[in-house]
């Protein structure tokens, strides 16, 4: 399933429909860049998901301050019951560097999306 395919099945569930970029997390995103953004969604799903038995998993991810909590939560990318639930990734293993990959794009992906949504944009 393509990554399109997958953040449009997301979009029709209420509770990842909910979740958009405000205020603070969208100026961070303006301001920075969407590839500053990338490196923070890099650093933080190394730290919080990718380690094979995350530290409170489940509970890991704030709903806000930061756009890519908020992203996190909107794309099923915020722990790994979801991850396993919605991309097909398994828990018990740490991510490969092809599935963390994987979801610092769809994460990204979901970014650009909602600024162009919104009517903003994120410089490279």
């Amino acid at each position: 399933m393509t990554i399109e395919a997958t953040l449009q099945r997301l979009s029709r569930q209420p509770f990842r429909a909910r979740f958009h970029l405000r205020g603070r997390e969208a100026a961070t995103v303006e301001l920075r860049g969407i590839e500053a953004v990338r490196r923070h969604a890099e650093e933080l799903l190394a730290k919080r998901l990718a380690p094979a038995a995350p530290y409170k998993d489940g509970k890991q991810t704030p709903y806000r301050g930061h756009p890519v909590f908020v992203a996190q939560h909107a794309t099923a990318t915020c722990c790994r019951t979801c991850l396993e639930r919605w991309h097909a990734i398994p828990r018990g293993h740490e991510l490969t560097s092809e599935e963390h990959a994987y979801a610092v794009d769809v994460i990204c992906r979901w970014i650009e999306t909602d600024l162009a949504a919104s009517g903003r944009r994120a410089p490279r």
